[in-house]
């Protein structure tokens, strides 16, 4: 039983939830001994999820970043060429455009959606056209499970020829005007990481409306053999194919999408309907036409109270806390990479947090948590 001082246990940011479902898909796996990347399961879950998001090609992959290289790769980016991201986001999004040997511009987000500034975007495709240095990609990152505006973003980068590649790691089920995240890039890549909204153990995916784009996907990520009866390989591929196992856990994951994102924006709605008063709190708004999936519940505290004391003592009580994402351009490992803007990011970092999201939370979870910040602003704001 939960006191008001301390929970008996952790309440973790965004656990994995299995639905029970998942065991038969694992059985069948067994059962017919595909326990490897290849199999009846691993198509049966890439069917499934162009089922539920309205894709039409889909190859199942290691991981959101195997995928995302993938992505690359097929929008054919190369040593030297210049591929434009936002700075506000995880690694993940950044790293492969290192892998590829090209060159990260990042820019900075918009303050209401705290996805990629097409403004900025906009004008500096302008610039960047007169110099000629136009990108060969831009990736745009659905942060938090925000969707992107995706339809804006093409029609800025057609006119230039620029692949758009939509990072939706984060967004499994949040739509934008009806259409699924990711839905009307070039092509987009999605993540089934533990910490996701639903999960395969660890795995990805890259979904596509170009069959082409997807096959070629597929070819690279089983070492880019050649269909013939020895070995042979005519480029450099990659060991990302996803194993049927990790399939067979999203098969039944896929069973309960929607019951998991109407119950992570169910968590988000009773924090902001708790908290939302609290003095220097904002919770981010949806833009218009969004439905967001509410990965994770994340906020910001206009500095008041200090963050880092606020998180320390969240986790002190038993409830992990988070900051957002530090800036990309704030990274040692990007240092001296070139940023438009920042500030924007720069604020959200220093002044926001992710809370407990969850879909396994139980009412006093929240109850708990939502009397905890209370208790934490009246003491240290």
């Amino acid at each position: 039983m939960k006191t008001q001082t301390q929970s008996p246990y952790r309440i973790l940011l965004s656990p994995p939830h299995m639905s029970g479902r998942e065991r038969k898909y694992v059985d069948e796996v067994f059962a017919t001994n595909f326990v490897a990347p290849a199999g009846p399961i691993l198509s049966r879950f890439e069917q499934m999820f162009c089922e539920r998001t309205g894709f039409s090609h889909a190859v199942a992959v290691s991981s959101g970043t195997a995928a995302l290289h993938l992505a690359l790769r097929c929008a054919g980016v190369e040593r030297g060429d210049r591929v434009w991201a936002p700075t506000f986001t995880f690694i993940a999004s950044i790293a492969p455009i290192i892998y590829q040997g090209a060159t990260p511009v990042l820019f900075d987000c918009d303050a209401h959606s705290w996805n990629i500034d097409l403004g900025l975007v906009e004008e500096e495709l302008k610039k960047a056209a007169q110099r000629n240095e136009l990108p060969k990609a831009i990736i745009a990152v659905d942060l938090y499970g925000m969707p992107c505006d995706l339809e804006h973003l093409k029609a800025i980068a057609a006119s230039y020829e620029v692949a758009v590649i939509a990072d939706s790691a984060e967004a499994i089920g949040s739509r934008r005007e009806g259409k699924h995240a990711g839905f009307g890039a070039d092509c987009a890549a999605f993540s089934f990481n533990g910490n996701k909204l639903i999960t395969t153990g660890g795995g990805g995916l890259l979904a596509s409306e170009d069959e082409k784009l997807v096959e070629y996907a597929r070819f690279l990520s089983q070492q880019a053999r050649a269909p013939v009866l020895h070995y042979e390989h005519e480029e450099i591929g990659y060991n990302y194919r996803m194993s049927s196992i990790n399939a067979a856990v999203g098969c039944g994951q896929l069973e309960v999408l929607e019951e998991r994102v109407t119950r992570r924006r169910e968590i988000f709605e009773n924090y902001r309907k708790s908290l939302g008063s609290l003095p220097g709190i904002r919770f981010p708004d949806e833009p218009a036409g969004a439905r967001a999936n509410r990965w994770l519940s994340v906020l910001t505290t206009n500095g008041r109270p200090d963050l880092a004391k606020f998180i320390l003592s969240l986790n002190e009580l038993g409830i992990e806390a988070r900051r957002l994402w530090k800036p990309m351009h704030l990274q040692g490992a990007l240092k001296g990479v070139n940023v438009i803007g920042g500030s924007v990011a720069e604020r959200l970092f220093e002044t926001g947090l992710c809370l407990p999201s969850g879909t396994d939370m139980t009412k006093a979870d929240e109850e708990f948590v939502a009397t905890a910040v209370k208790k934490i602003v009246s003491e240290i704001a």
